[in-house]
């Protein structure tokens, strides 16, 4: 009588501890995977997030985005007779700023009234480079990535001559770019190309 009783208690304590492992294992595991699927698809929305369509380029600079007055240099429509269009918007997500840039090709003679223009109302000049290069030379400014590029390189050739219109910096005393925006035009007069940028962050 004594023997058949412990058996019996025996049997419900074994599959309570394996139940408990098996349990602890499969919620450990829809942790671990929850986490990955919730990364994934954050970071899949913050990726989808980026508009690159020519089409949509009067409702980003007309609606999306949303402060006028660093973009007012950007044309209203792209012009009829331009080339080689690429536009980039990414909206502000999480810790990251928004850009917008629009790229295109028109004729030399075009390409060097713009130049011209653009020259006389700058605030600072950069040649070639990135956004970390500009900011770090002495009394430098942030400036822009080179989105619309055709490969994969963030920086500006030496052929392009960076136009800063407007910088504005929201941060600290002690770190004043930390929040800021900046505005302006990058020309390759060689290749007959400018590049209207927008930074907020």
């Amino acid at each position: 009588m004594k023997r058949s009783l412990t058996t019996t208690d025996s049997i419900p304590t074994y599959f309570v501890k394996t139940a408990t492992i098996v349990l602890l294992f499969l919620g450990s595991v829809g942790i671990v995977g929850g986490s990955f699927l919730l990364r994934k698809t954050f970071s899949s929305t913050a990726e989808t997030q980026t508009i690159t369509d020519i089409s949509r380029y009067k409702e980003i600079r007309n609606h999306l985005w949303s402060n006028q007055a660093p973009i007012k240099h950007f044309p209203t429509d792209i012009p009829g007779n331009a080339s080689n269009v690429r536009v980039v918007y990414s909206p502000a997500f999480s810790q990251s700023g928004s850009y917008f840039q629009l790229r295109l090709k028109q004729s030399p003679q075009n390409i060097e009234k713009l130049l011209l223009h653009y020259r006389e109302i700058s605030q600072y000049k950069y040649i070639g480079g990135n956004t970390n290069d500009h900011a770090n030379l002495p009394n430098g400014v942030p400036t822009t990535f080179f989105y619309t590029s055709d490969s994969h390189q963030d920086s500006f050739p030496p052929s392009y001559e960076i136009l800063v219109l407007d910088a504005h910096h929201k941060g600290s005393r002690d770190f004043k770019w930390n929040h800021g925006d900046t505005s302006g035009v990058a020309i390759d007069r060689s290749a007959s190309e400018i590049v209207y940028w927008a930074e907020d962050w």
